[in-house]
């Protein structure tokens, strides 16, 4: 899921003994996201490549999946960049997105754009997820944002590191191919366009 500030790319450091509340505020501060995160904006806007600016709708699924996605940031410390988001999306896909459609639909986006630039980060961010756990099965709640960040990490096996398995590379293999496979048709038919209408 894309999660981009204005020009602003780092997740600030977060302590460990801050609450998640405390250390999504400072997240929220260090990203120039604005005091609620830009939950109640009507539009959210990305930069492809870092570069191209591209704005679509801040639909309630994607709020309610964000909410979730911004302490998955400040708990993994992947960063706001394209790089980072494409890291998070992918370990969000393999941590398995239950029933968020928007972080499916958007992390699959994020996830085939870290192929196509870092292949072999993605599969180290996939690898993670198959070993550790999300919160999207949780309820959002102040009883969730009051949990510490260290006991967090450490209940959704964030602390520890998982070299990719056999089973985590031939996962990768197939998601990769799935997450994939609507833009290379996109890329087939436009293809197809140019040929019939230079024939």
């Amino acid at each position: 899921m894309v999660r981009l500030g204005a020009g602003m790319h780092l997740v600030a450091m977060t302590s460990d003994t801050m609450t998640l509340l405390e250390a999504r505020t400072h997240y929220f501060e260090s990203n120039g996201f604005g005091v609620d995160g830009g939950y109640g904006d009507a539009w959210v806007t990305i930069k492809l490549f870092d570069m191209i600016p591209v704005r679509f709708p801040n639909t309630p699924g994607r709020v309610r999946a964000v909410r979730y996605h911004d302490l998955h940031h400040v708990m993994t410390g992947y960063q706001t960049d394209m790089h980072g988001e494409a890291e998070i999306s992918t370990w969000e896909l393999a941590t398995n997105c239950r029933g968020m459609i928007a972080a499916w639909l958007l992390n699959a986006g994020g996830m085939a754009y870290g192929l196509l630039t870092a292949p072999r980060d993605m599969l180290r961010a996939w690898a993670r997820g198959r070993h550790s756990h999300n919160l999207y099965d949780r309820d959002f709640d102040d009883q969730l944002l009051e949990r510490h960040v260290d006991e967090m990490r450490h209940e959704l096996a964030l602390d520890v590191e998982h070299p990719p398995t056999v089973v985590d590379r031939l996962t990768f293999a197939l998601a990769s191919a799935v997450v994939l496979a609507p833009w290379l048709a996109l890329l087939g038919l436009v293809g197809w366009a140019i040929v019939a209408a230079l024939a």
